[in-house]
């Protein structure tokens, strides 16, 4: 669920190579401890068809499940913020922020704007950044796509300072020439990061409007 995202007690039996029923009983173990959610729909992207007969249950991991894995770059992360914070304040924290951000973009080339051929690009990125990212299907969104990542390498960090999210969507925003939007991230409690890309280019606002470094 770390790399894979939301997924039915069906799926992961099937990823897995055992019985459906075992997988329910390890998921039930698990929500018991807090690590695992079940709902009735994913935590994010389009709801599924209906059907008949009872739904089947979507398991995520909670914030404490994803605490779980390793988290030591996190905590380092977080110490250096506050460390470059309390000795340089808030606009040098940013302007780290917007620097570790386009360093990341930077790592993929992206010769087009054409976002259906960018964003796999940019969720590679993140991946290799340790964000598990996908690209999703829109939903009921219009003509747009998704990246979500599934997990942070520095999501305490984040929540403390907001400038680490907001500067990964205004680098996103400006190497795609167009206005993304985030709707959720783990760093606020949400179940995975959600970022929307328009498939038609937008007004980038003047704010955001600089040139990424590579």
């Amino acid at each position: 669920m770390l790399l894979d995202g939301p997924s039915t007690a069906t799926d992961l039996a099937d990823r897995l190579g055992h019985a459906p029923a075992g997988v329910r009983r390890s998921l039930a173990m698990l929500v018991d401890r807090g690590l695992v959610q079940a709902t009735d729909r994913p935590p994010f992207g389009p709801a599924p068809a209906p059907r008949r007969g009872r739904p089947s249950l979507v398991y995520s991991l909670t914030p404490a499940g994803r605490a779980s894995f390793s988290q030591g770059y996190d905590d380092l992360a977080l110490h250096a913020l506050r460390f470059l914070d309390r000795s340089q304040g808030d606009d040098a924290v940013r302007a780290f922020a917007r620097e570790r951000a386009e360093r990341l973009l930077a790592s993929r080339p992206l010769p087009t704007r054409d976002a259906a051929r960018v964003a796999p690009l940019i969720a590679e990125a993140f991946t290799e950044a340790g964000y598990a990212a996908t690209v999703e299907a829109p939903g009921e969104l219009g003509p747009t796509i998704q990246i979500c990542q599934h997990t942070c390498p520095v999501v305490d960090a984040a929540a403390e300072f907001p400038a680490l999210c907001e500067e990964e969507t205004a680098a996103m925003s400006r190497v795609m020439g167009r206005h993304v939007m985030r709707l959720a991230t783990l760093a606020k409690g949400d179940g995975v990061c959600t970022t929307v890309i328009p498939l038609e280019p937008t007004e980038v606002p003047a704010s955001l409007d600089r040139k990424v470094r590579t």
